[in-house]
Formats: structure tokens, sequence, C-alpha cells
């Protein structure tokens, strides 16, 4: 088994997490690879008994067959790990080593659980849908896809922008706000959710269109399906804007013409055996816990 081992940012107090994740994956005869940039921050601190390769990035995955990418952060180490794994097909399993963590939903205190089962075979897939980007004038280079949400957002003023939606060519509506959110089931629980938009389960075949402080306080946040294609048009009394797709950004003006789609390919996801969307709901959410006692 060959897998790659991918984090952003190490800091002392992940030392023994990361320790244990190399201890146990060298223990188990697997051939680790770890990111080019992650390795270059833990080399001085964690102790490899044996060799390791390096993951310069996607073109990797043309040239070697890896079983799984395991990422050490929290969600937006998963959200990065996904620009490097793009189609590959290669599945994620996300240890949490950082804040909330719904994507990331391995707690640190359970890896050499989580290989375990892993090595096993006890775990299942979970493929998410990505949502794609198009625009008249190119935006974000290879990587116009996001696995959480696509926003577009005001910039360099406090005046609010006005934001004009279409679903498949039909007009939705106007909206006057901060910004506008599409979201996929997996980004349901991220910047949608804490602006008042529904948690989609995975494989709901659904996008959610949030609305980011509207100022026409009779717009909702709406379903739609995810075999449409969402359109937008940004005007606002300065002409520069913020599109971003998931944590990566650009500046767009009321010249570009935006359009939103499902992507070509999905992102697998690791689920393990006694792992579950509802039971990281329950348990970050703090569902069903009488707190009173």
């Amino acid at each position: 088994m060959q897998v790659v081992v991918f984090g952003k940012i190490f800091s002392e107090h992940q030392l023994p997490f990361v320790q244990e994740l190399f201890d146990v994956l060298q223990e188990a005869g697997i051939n680790i690879y770890v990111y080019g940039k992650y390795y270059s921050q833990i080399k001085e601190h964690v102790k490899i008994k044996g060799d390791v390769g390096i993951f310069e990035g996607y073109l990797d995955f043309k040239v070697r067959k890896f079983d799984f990418l395991i990422t050490l952060g929290g969600d937006g180490t998963i959200l990065d790990a996904a620009t490097e794994v793009r189609d590959s097909g290669v599945p994620i399993l996300g240890i949490n080593v950082g804040r909330l963590g719904f994507l990331a939903s391995t707690e640190k205190t359970f890896i050499r659980g989580a290989l375990d089962l892993m090595q096993r075979g006890m775990y299942s897939i979970d493929e998410r849908s990505l949502l794609q980007l198009e625009a008249n004038i190119p935006l974000f280079g290879e990587l116009p896809f996001a696995l959480n949400d696509i926003t577009l957002l005001k910039r360099d003023t406090s005046s609010m922008i006005v934001i004009h939606a279409y679903v498949n060519g039909a007009y939705l509506g106007s909206y006057w706000a901060d910004g506008i959110i599409v979201a996929t089931p997996t980004g349901s629980t991220g910047y949608s959710l804490s602006c008042g938009g529904p948690i989609v389960f995975p494989g709901s075949g659904n996008f959610v269109i949030t609305p980011v402080a509207p100022h026409n306080l009779n717009v909702r946040p709406i379903i739609i399906s995810d075999t449409s294609v969402v359109s937008f048009e940004v005007e606002g009394r300065a002409d520069s804007f913020l599109c971003t797709l998931d944590s990566r950004f650009e500046n767009i003006s009321s010249r570009h013409q935006l359009a939103v789609r499902k992507a070509d390919f999905k992102v697998k996801m690791v689920q393990l055996q006694d792992r579950s969307f509802l039971r990281t709901l329950q348990s970050k959410m703090g569902w069903g816990l009488d707190k009173r006692n």
C-alpha cells in the first residue's frame, strides 16, 4: 500500500499526533510519500525511521499508484488537498488536528484505530460532487472548481452589491446583499450554514443558493437540482468584487459573466465503518445533548 501524507501548516502542539501517524504507517509496512511543502516543515521535528518519498502535486498521480491520501489539519486542509487530487480518484482520509472538522471527521486521538480499519477494509467511499465555474473572462487557471462553495462578495466598500441570478437561463431574482453563496451538500455545513442555509446530506443531488446579509429581507436560501446551471451578473457602486472557490479568490468586475454547474468529476472521501455523516453532525453540533445535566 502507498499513501500520501498531506498537510499545510505544522505546529508544535500537533507533534504527538503527526509522530503517531508516521509510526503507525511504518509499523504496518506502508510506503509513505509526504507533500513536499509539508515535509520541509516537519522534517526537523518528526522522527521518521525509514525512507519516505516526496509528493509534489497532481502530476504525481499520473506516474505513481497511490491508494489513499491522508490529510493532517482541518477542513481547509482537505479543500487544499482536493486541488491536488482533482480527478485522480484517490480517496482522502481527513484526520482532524484543526478545529471543527466536518470533512476531517477522524479525530486525532483515533489515528491508530482509523488506520487499522483502513487496512482491514472496514470503510466505504463517499463520492462528493464539486462545483465548476465558467466565465467569459478566464478565472482560477486550471483549478476552476470547488468542493465546498463558490461565492460572490463585495470588497473595498461598505456598499451592498446587486447580484442578478438565473437558473438554466431563466431569471431567478436580484439579490441586494453583501454577497451570495452556491454550495454543494459538502459545503452546506460551511459558510452557507453560518449565513442561515440548510444542512444537506451528501449525495442528495442538490446545490444550495444562500444570500449573504441580504437587504431585501424576503429572500431565503433555496435548494436546486445539481443538474442546473446557475449564472450571475454582478453590479455595484464600486466595480471590484470578490469571487472565491473554497479558500481561493480572485477579483472580478461587472464585465464578468459567470456560470456555475456541477463538475465532471467527484472527490472520494473515506468513510470509516464506525463513523457517519449523521454521527459527525451529532458530535460537532451537540445534537441530543442536555447540557443542563
